[in-house]
């Protein structure tokens, strides 16, 4: 019986050819079967093959979850990329669908519902946040997107607003009138 938390084994988006946009592994060392997931996708190269491979069975639209390679894919659609989660087979779907819908949505927000790939390459920052706020070392840890956008959304540069009308300009015109007859009269 699996008694940990962890979840998920990767987080990846790929784009409409199949191109690398993100990918992020877990592996954690307490895992149960930490040996057995370690063999699978630990190089690079492992790991880019999957990817072709995932990507060649889940190009076209119109599923969510397949089983690819013993490994459980959930994935979603979004205009010129695919967002993937990865677990084990024996991983429950839902909580990882659930997780892929909470980073999907919380994308969504923050980049103001343009979710193409140029988009998410000029905000990696905001989206590797999101991933960080609902993903923690492959345990799902939130699934609500608008707490994830909240809390991995830039706050104000100022929080205090200068109010300009007619009133603080001519209180500034007269400051300046006042300050250049004082050096008028200095000469």
């Amino acid at each position: 019986m699996n008694l940990s938390l962890f979840t998920v084994n990767a987080f990846l988006i790929l784009d409409s050819e199949g191109h690398r946009v993100l990918a992020k592994y877990y592996r954690p060392k307490s895992h149960p079967n930490a040996s057995e997931a370690n063999k699978h996708l630990n190089t690079l190269k492992d790991q880019r093959a999957f990817e072709k491979g995932l990507w060649a069975k889940t190009k076209k639209p119109g599923g969510d979850i397949i089983l690819y390679d013993s490994q459980l894919a959930v994935y979603r659609h979004s205009l010129d990329l695919i967002f993937y989660i990865i677990g084990s087979p024996a991983e429950n779907e839902i909580m990882l669908h659930s997780a892929l819908t909470a980073v999907c949505e919380a994308a969504h927000l923050l980049l103001r519902n343009q979710v193409e790939k140029r988009v998410v390459l000029e905000n990696l920052d905001l989206v590797l946040l999101c991933l960080d706020e609902t993903i923690d070392d492959g345990i799902i840890v939130e699934t609500d997107s608008t707490t994830i956008a909240s809390r991995v959304s830039r706050p104000k540069a100022d929080t205090t607003e200068i109010v300009i009308n007619e009133q603080t300009l001519m209180s500034a015109y007269q400051t300046v009138r006042d300050k250049v007859q004082q050096k008028i009269q200095q000469l």
